[in-house]
């Protein structure tokens, strides 16, 4: 039952940032002060603080990596084998929501609200992993399937100022070293950490669009079946089958089974793909997430 109203006060505070934005509160400005501190503060925030008293051999395994690696490519090659005889722009949409999570504004919080500091942590190397392999591979897709010109080296100077990755990379090299942090440090970080649930749920809120109108029903159907059903599915498979520990386990598939990323609408429109379309599949794979999530975590325990 505190999953559920966990998970039911999460839709609230996204329907609030809905609201906030369509009395004009939450305009493109707020948004994107709220975004940045969101982004750029909370969310590192409590990736170290998940990370940084831990050793090398807690956090990282090779089975974790690979089965992370596994479980987004596996999904990306199904989602373009059902998606392959659709429109272009259509089908590079459909292709990269139906594996591109959002992991950082809704995976890692809900986990660090949900489970214990290990599953926590695990959830931050997870989180790391799979940035390296969605970023990359979505604008890859994108740009490949719609003819769009991007610049490879420019995004892999974004991944690097990533500043997620920045305080993964920081947490684990200080918890490899043993290097003591200072009391005071941890905790207003930790404070900082516990404001991303609800900073990033007003911002995701604040970028859902509830007007557009259901252009392709079977489409955005196959999206959501992918994204919520069949991609947690693959990664319970793929990390049991890698014998990763329960605490990883849990981590992997709840992070890899959260809704499709805002991110994907920004790429999409970047790249030639069906904005449209995107920003469509990320409001209802959103709020459909609540019961999936709630069906992933309750099978998990």
């Amino acid at each position: 039952m505190d999953v559920l109203l966990r998970l039911l006060w999460m839709l609230g505070v996204l329907l609030v940032g809905t609201g906030l934005r369509g009395v004009g509160a939450l305009n493109a400005s707020r948004t994107d002060r709220l975004n940045a501190a969101t982004y750029y503060v909370a969310l590192p925030s409590l990736v170290f603080v998940a990370t940084y008293d831990r050793s090398i051999a807690d956090l990282l395994s090779g089975a974790l990596v690979v089965a992370v690696l596994a479980s987004l490519l596996g999904t990306a090659a199904v989602a373009w084998l059902l998606h392959r005889n659709r429109p272009t722009a259509r089908r590079s949409v459909a292709v990269v929501q139906s594996y591109h999570s959002n992991l950082g504004y809704l995976g890692l919080p809900l986990v660090a609200a949900t489970f214990e500091p290990d599953v926590t942590a695990l959830a931050s190397v997870v989180l790391g992993v799979a940035l390296l392999v969605q970023v990359p591979l979505t604008v890859t897709v994108l740009s490949t399937v719609n003819g769009a010109e991007t610049s490879v080296a420019r995004e892999a100077s974004a991944l690097a100022r990533n500043p997620v990755l920045i305080a993964l990379v920081a947490g684990v090299a200080i918890g490899a070293a043993g290097v003591p942090v200072p009391v005071v440090v941890t905790s207003g970080l930790d404070l900082l950490g516990s404001l991303v649930l609800p900073l990033a749920l007003l911002c995701v809120g604040a970028s859902l669009r509830v007007d557009l109108p259901v252009t392709d029903p079977g489409a955005t159907g196959s999206v959501l079946a992918l994204k919520l059903g069949l991609a947690p599915a693959i990664a319970w498979l793929t990390l049991s089958g890698f014998g990763v520990g329960s605490a990883a386990l849990a981590a992997g598939v709840v992070m890899l089974g959260t809704p499709t990323a805002v991110s994907t609408y920004v790429f999409a429109t970047e790249l030639g793909g069906d904005a449209e379309f995107a920003s469509r599949n990320v409001f209802a794979t959103t709020v459909a997430s609540i019961a999936s999530l709630y069906a992933i975590i309750g099978l998990i325990g």
